[in-house]
């Protein structure tokens, strides 16, 4: 593979991290007003409109039906995965939960290409080691010891496994499709949004209620769509790790919006993962 198409690809999934991360951090910001199911329907509505819009504007044709099978399969597995992050953010810290997640739903896309593909470069390797561990650093030694952090640390598990589903099942679509894939793996998500509503007989929320949640959708649509773009150019289990990133920008968007203080642990823990990026980048 040519060295400036693989670059193209890292860029991608880094920048789907960094997208990611303001995602992460508006969707905690929007639980704090409404339940996590409400946000979920809010984002899931913002982000289907946006792709929407985009897909209609390139005339985009719709994927094959096993596209279509993979696109259903990413949006029931990513839409369990935001509820169940929505949720543990909810309970518990978010220095807890989302490098949880991030690294449990960059593990499994790791496996399945180890098993289809076949091991990457000892480099690369190397570097996804020192991103798990640069993730976990950034969670600051956070201990799980309340009832509500066991529960939240039991979800963002939870959300980790649905968001390794989705980053596995957006890989099987394949070819050259960018926003049809994702306008149905977005409306398959609204959908289980409104199911769980009406399961904990929640109202539906107005679109003017909580703005942050809006916002959440739009970035987390973004980042889909940059993940997306990265997989055109390199590895899933790549693109997986360095998508799975987005903890760190999540921190780093904290301090510069909220002027949340980076401790040095979390510090080094963002130094880790550049060095990952370093690594795999090599």
């Amino acid at each position: 593979m040519p060295i400036a198409t693989s670059l193209a690809g890292i860029f991608f999934a880094l920048a789907s991290a960094v997208v990611w991360g303001g995602a992460d951090f508006s969707g905690g910001f929007a639980t704090r007003r409404d339940s996590q199911y409400q946000v979920l329907v809010l984002s899931a509505f913002s982000g289907l409109v946006l792709l929407g819009v985009a897909g209609l504007i390139q005339r985009e044709a719709f994927p094959s039906l096993g596209g279509i099978a993979w696109s259903i399969a990413a949006g029931v597995t990513g839409g369990l995965g935001i509820a169940a992050l929505y949720r543990a953010l909810s309970i518990a810290p978010a220095a807890v939960i989302a490098p949880t997640a991030g690294v449990i739903g960059a593990v499994l896309p790791v496996l399945f290409s180890g098993f289809t593909q076949g091991l990457p470069p000892a480099t690369t390797q190397l570097g996804f080691g020192m991103a798990f561990v640069g993730l976990w650093v950034v969670a600051g030694g956070s201990a799980v010891t309340t009832p509500a952090s066991r529960q939240g640390f039991l979800l963002a598990c939870l959300a980790g496994v649905g968001f390794g589903g989705f980053f596995t099942s957006l890989a099987q679509i394949g070819g050259e499709l960018l926003f049809t894939p994702l306008v149905i793996t977005r409306a398959v998500t609204l959908l289980t949004g409104l199911s769980l509503l009406r399961l904990v007989r929640l109202p539906l929320p107005s679109l003017s209620s909580n703005p942050a949640a809006l916002l959440a959708g739009l970035l987390d649509a973004g980042g889909n769509l940059l993940y997306i773009s990265a997989l055109r150019y390199i590895r899933l289990d790549i693109a997986a790790v360095l998508g799975s990133l987005y903890p760190a920008s999540t921190v780093l968007l904290a301090a510069l919006l909220l002027k949340e203080r980076i401790s040095p642990r979390q510090g080094l823990g963002v130094l880790v993962c550049l060095g990952a990026v370093v690594l795999i980048t090599i």
